[in-house]
């Protein structure tokens, strides 16, 4: 075998190899030989089929298979002789082959740069964290309390506010036809919840048990039905019952009903909740001033293939976005624009991952079967009954399981450097505790 590097370009290699026609006719020969001992034909004894009949049968295959072989067998070898990693699979192109002659081909790779970690003990890091305070952890006992409340009968004579029940009968039109499925008898339409088409409950606030109403309508332009598309209507409605919502007492037997022993035990498991919650907020903040830090403090060339892997797989979730009317500020701006910006966080996340990728190489962090496991259970728990689908799923899809690990992976190594780094806390509000994780948006270095 004869390789010559043709060009070197930063972290891009090319290599020109040449196969000999002598190794090939051998692999060749060496493997219909073996099919000579092993095939069985129709009219010969195993082992006596006679050469010419299998190489008229199968020297095509073979000669495909040895070629096939010839370059998996050689690229892996020029990479392993000059101690080369690569990126992404190397590209091959074949250059020349003629039957009985050299294999001649051209294989480019791009190269993982070589990234010296350093010493993390220099970066200095404020965590803000939040108190749980008493009035949060009532807050949470109102609304759990609510959650369980009865409806029971407006009995004072007042008009229908924000948050009742009111019992209606109606019945709608489109230009004076009835339509199906735009009526109803004794139907509970709770005020505000916005269950009904903008504009149909604000209209009832204020009406009173035994009046008729007339509301005007317009049925939304994206509507499914194609007949009411952006449709003016006409309901005619009748207030027959108020009822409201009356939240269940916060008491011990609150508590039993959400298996709790007391009142005081859900008070304590509401507080360590919510406490949970808001160290989840404080180590995405906190992780995400380490990412930023850390990219500020590292500049190294990327392998241009992985950038564009990533910057593809951001520039067709920001086109749905912006199909869907969901890119917020990113619709204002104009491709080019957008394409720069994308780019570079592309070319960020890139770094960062192979960054913390050497870290958790050179210290050995793991992920293990069993954070495996967990991370495949809570996956599997966000599709009620289908379970099973989504364990067979990622049994069958090692991409899928290496994307589960991936996160694992990479929040062992932020913790590695987080022990190491100087963390200060600081103690803020909930609300600015809130408005930095928004601000913050996607902390993950590689996602």
């Amino acid at each position: 075998m004869n390789i010559t590097e043709t060009s070197t370009d930063g972290l891009k290699r090319e290599f020109q190899v040449v196969v000999s026609a002598k190794d090939i006719e051998e692999k060749v020969n060496g493997k219909l030989e073996e099919l000579r001992r092993t095939v069985q034909l129709p009219g010969f004894r195993p082992g006596k089929v006679p050469v010419t009949v299998i190489k008229q049968r199968y020297q095509g295959a073979v000669l495909s298979e040895v070629l096939e072989d010839a370059i998996s067998d050689s690229s892996r070898q020029v990479l392993s002789e000059r101690g080369l990693r690569v990126a992404l699979q190397p590209k091959i192109e074949v250059e020349k082959y003629e039957e009985k002659g050299d294999l001649t081909y051209k294989m480019a790779v791009e190269l993982l740069p070589d990234v010296e970690p350093g010493d993390f003990t220099s970066i200095e890091l404020e965590k803000p964290v939040a108190e749980v305070t008493d009035e949060a952890v009532e807050e949470a006992l109102s609304r759990l309390a609510s959650s369980h409340s009865t409806q029971a009968p407006v009995t004072e004579d007042r008009p229908a506010e924000t948050g009742d029940i009111a019992v209606i009968d109606f019945a709608g039109t489109v230009d004076g036809e009835a339509l199906p499925g735009m009526d109803g008898k004794d139907y509970p339409l709770e005020l505000g919840a916005g269950r009904f088409v903008p504009g149909f409950e604000e209209q009832l606030v204020g009406a009173k048990v035994g009046e008729h109403r007339t509301v005007n309508v317009t049925f939304p332009e994206d509507y499914p039905h194609e007949r009411l598309k952006g449709a003016a209507t006409v309901f005619e409605v009748d207030v027959k019952e108020l009822r409201k919502n009356v939240p269940a007492e916060v008491n011990d037997e609150l508590a039993k009903e959400f298996g709790m022993e007391s009142l005081d035990k859900m008070r304590e498991a509401i507080r360590d909740r919510i406490k949970g919650e808001y160290d989840g907020m404080s180590r995405l903040r906190v992780k995400r001033q380490l990412l930023d830090k850390l990219a500020e403090a590292y500049s190294f060339d990327v392998p241009p293939g992985m950038v564009d892997i990533e910057f593809e797989g951001i520039w067709s979730r920001l086109q749905e976005e912006l199909k869907n009317g969901t890119a917020g500020e990113d619709a204002g701006k104009s491709e080019d624009e957008l394409k720069a910006e994308y780019r570079a966080i592309a070319e960020r996340r890139v770094r960062l991952g192979l960054l913390l990728s050497e870290v958790g190489r050179r210290n050995d962090i793991q992920v293990t079967q069993d954070e495996v496991n967990r991370a495949l259970i809570n996956e599997a728990r966000r599709f009620p009954g289908q379970e099973r689908q989504v364990f067979e799923f990622f049994k069958q899809n090692q991409q899928a399981l290496d994307n589960l690990r991936a996160p694992i992976f990479e929040d062992k190594v932020v913790d590695h450097i987080l022990d190491q780094a100087k963390v200060s806390e600081k103690t803020v509000s909930v609300e600015e505790l809130s408005k930095d994780e928004d601000e913050a948006g996607d902390e993950s270095a590689a996602a």
